[in-house]
């Protein structure tokens, strides 16, 4: 019950929440103060511009939002004229559709904030379609909504002004709780009970959305000057607090071993089940922090790591006394990883507490935040670069484009009432770049209309009150947005009677049937043109992605290799590699997942994919392992067994990456020597931490094997 609590609770502390609240306020208030007034006609023209601009309002730095706001009130007034003197002739209205259509999704190169723009901007144009405005009111129209467009960017400013570190602690604190839950993941893996390939699974889809909070949490942090160049307290225990959180990442990635094995040595010892079970206080503890995060408050600490990893200890030293012929050399490694883990846990409460920050404004670790952000490219190049039909970009944009041009024929011969742009919504927020997107998406918007127009109708009929009904539209509103990005589901159901109770206080009642309807003939329009226009299917530009994360990976293990060479890496350098193969890791992932919601026709070699995902996530685990050791350790005295090891490991990557690209590949590289035989007879003595390295790099020479035979199944 507590817990339930909590999560309900930390849903009111989230961003989610949080831009619900924003958005709605921005495009309610000007039509209550206009109604106050009594104008209602003008105030409902200026929300109108608020609710296009709100679409460009989406996480990240304070200048992108300012300025992306900016060219979308540009747009917003110059949309709105073109589109209110086309209307006046449909030819030249169908030929703006079908030319804007194009256009703004065409923007989609230059990355989500830009695509945002086009969308506010293919807004304005589909509600103004079937505004019925004379020629001689129209620029003052227009005017009107820019008003709108203009108040709410002002208002969003202002919001994010009062409380500048909100938006980035709101991101952290879901980042937290996404680590927490991958944590509890990896911890299943040491319950015998727990099917391992099934885990897999759920582990890498969680590692998807760890990657994109961590992203999200980077864009805010370390793209604005006010968090990174400020000395504040608050601003410095955001940035350690993320830093120190990333880097538990990679420790709780590197406790990844051959899980099969370790079940079958240690099962029935009883120790794994320990494993776990410190695994989940551990993700307890970061719950906690999380919660503390979201709600703005100082973390207590949850439980007594230190005093459990002491029992843990003392169960690993009774597995080793008990069998002699049984190394527990792993366990102590992964008791190794494990402490790591906890201290990272110690040093974010630390954070938090008493003179804490002098310790921060003290904090001498010097990290260059800029190259750990990507930083878009405006150049017009791009633009045109991708006018080819060997662009996704440029596909997509076709397919926009032609299918809302059938989309508004069709709304202006079939749709029952006066809001043919329903059908033209609906295209344009189905419509994605893949197929399986769209797919979901098209399923998303029909199951949440159909539910929504059913709330909607029992409101209606059964709830006549009006201060009732405006209260419940307020609370709609606010979940359509709130729900927006966290379940597009549940934001559709609650968009449909929001929608269909606003359109009774203008005076238009019986409309759930028409809404429904034009919401199923769009859908159906965008389902069929994604699979017959120009479709994208995933296997088509896979091989990029591939190729992506080996050479991600080959530089990681490069990193790993210099360090064993015995030259100097800098932190820094091992971790942008490592952010790199993490990024890279995640949209590989991200794209198998869209693969499997494809036909069965398009989903090629999609086992030998899933494969190489998973071989994948436990080379990245184990390069992680060695690296995070390397770091603390510093350059090692070179060792001419580890450093093959390594350097085959980066020739099979490499000649793996040449048969992606199709050249020619040289005689083949012989099978790596066991690391169990190489450690029987050294050429000179090693310590147990090395021996222990040496079997983990052999493993890595194995697994790039692996890796090269499934990319050879993946190509045939």
């Amino acid at each position: 019950m507590k817990n339930h609590q909590r999560e309900i609770k930390s849903f009111f502390y989230s961003q989610y929440f949080s831009d619900g609240l924003r958005i709605s306020t921005g495009i309610l208030l000007p039509s209550l103060v206009a109604m106050q007034l009594g104008n209602f006609d003008l105030g409902l023209t200026m929300s109108l511009g608020a609710l296009c601009i709100c679409a460009i309002d989406s996480p990240g730095p304070v200048q992108h939002k300012r300025n992306a706001m900016g060219i979308g009130n540009g747009l917003l007034l110059v949309i709105s004229l073109i589109t209110g003197y086309a209307r006046l002739n449909p030819y030249s209205l169908g030929l703006e559709i079908t030319a804007f259509s194009f256009l703004f999704s065409m923007l989609v190169v230059y990355g989500n904030r830009a695509a945002s723009v086009g969308t506010s901007a293919l807004l304005v144009m589909i509600f103004i379609m079937d505004k019925e405005v004379p020629p001689k009111e129209l620029p003052m129209f227009c005017a009107t909504i820019l008003a709108g467009g203009v108040w709410y960017m002002l208002f969003s400013l202002v919001f994010f002004g009062i409380r500048p570190y909100r938006a980035a602690q709101q991101t952290l604190g879901e980042n937290v709780a996404d680590v927490a839950r991958f944590l509890r993941l990896k911890a299943d893996f040491y319950r015998v009970e727990t099917d391992i390939d099934d885990n897999y699974r759920r582990l890498v889809l969680q590692q998807i959305s760890v990657s994109n909070h961590q992203d999200a949490v980077r864009e805010m942090l370390f793209k604005s000057r006010l968090m990174v160049k400020e000395s504040t307290g608050a601003s410095r225990i955001l940035v350690l607090t993320f830093i120190d959180l990333v880097d538990m990442f990679e420790q709780i990635m590197a406790t990844h071993y051959d899980y099969r094995q370790i079940r079958e040595k240690f099962g029935h010892t009883g120790v794994l089940a320990e494993i776990a079970d410190f695994l989940n206080s551990v993700a307890d503890d970061l719950d906690n922090i999380g919660y503390a995060v979201l709600a703005n408050t100082r973390p207590e600490k949850l439980n007594h790591l230190n005093h459990k990893l002491e029992l843990l200890k003392q169960k690993i030293d009774e597995v080793g006394a008990d069998d002699k012929e049984t190394s527990n050399l792993v366990l102590k490694k992964i008791l190794i990883n494990l402490r790591d883990v906890s201290k990272s846990i110690s040093n974010i409460y630390k954070y938090y507490h008493s003179k804490a920050s002098d310790m921060l404004l003290n904090d001498t670790r010097e990290v260059e935040y800029s190259k750990f952000v990507t930083h878009q490219d405006f150049a017009a190049h791009i633009f045109w670069d991708n006018i080819s039909l060997n662009s996704a970009t440029f596909k997509h944009a076709l397919r926009v484009s032609l299918v809302c041009l059938v989309g508004y024929i069709t709304a202006k011969n079939v749709s029952l009432g006066g809001h043919s742009y329903w059908v033209l919504l609906t295209i344009i927020v189905i419509l994605k770049p893949g197929f399986s997107l769209s797919k979901q998406r098209n399923y998303q918007r029909l199951i949440g209309t159909i539910a929504g127009g059913a709330i909607g109708i029992v409101i209606l009929n059964f709830i006549p009150n009006n201060t009732v009904q405006f209260i419940i539209l307020v609370v709609l509103m606010i979940g359509t947005y709130s729900f927006l990005r966290l379940n597009y589901v549940v934001s559709v159901i609650f968009m449909t009677p929001y929608v269909l109770i606003l359109f009774k206080f203008l005076g238009l009642s019986n409309v759930a049937a028409e809404r429904i309807i034009d919401t199923f003939i769009g859908g159906a329009i965008a389902f069929i043109a994604s699979y017959v226009i120009f479709p994208t299917w995933e296997f088509e530009t896979i091989q990029t992605d591939l190729k992506n994360v080996i050479t991600a990976n080959i530089n990681y293990l490069k990193k790993v290799l210099d360090s064993l060479s015995g030259k100097p890496v800098l932190v820094t350098d091992y971790k942008l590699a490592r952010k790199d193969v993490f990024v890279n890791s995640a949209n590989l992932s991200a794209i198998f997942e869209r693969m499997t919601s494809e036909p069965k026709s398009k989903q090629r070699n999609i086992k030998d994919i899933h494969k190489f995902v998973v071989l994948n996530h436990i080379l990245a685990s184990y390069t992680a392992n060695i690296a995070s050791a390397l770091i603390k350790t510093g350059p090692q005295q070179p060792h001419a067994d580890t450093l093959k090891l390594v350097k085959r490991s980066i020739a099979v990557l490499k000649e793996t990456n040449k048969k992606i690209s199709g050249e020619t590949i040289p005689p083949p590289v012989p099978k790596p020597v066991e690391a169990t035989k190489t450690a029987e007879a050294p050429p000179a003595p090693l310590s147990v931490e090395d021996v222990l390295m040496k079997e983990q790099l052999g493993f890595i020479s194995k697994i790039t094997l692996d890796i090269a035979k499934v990319t050879e199944s993946i190509l045939r």
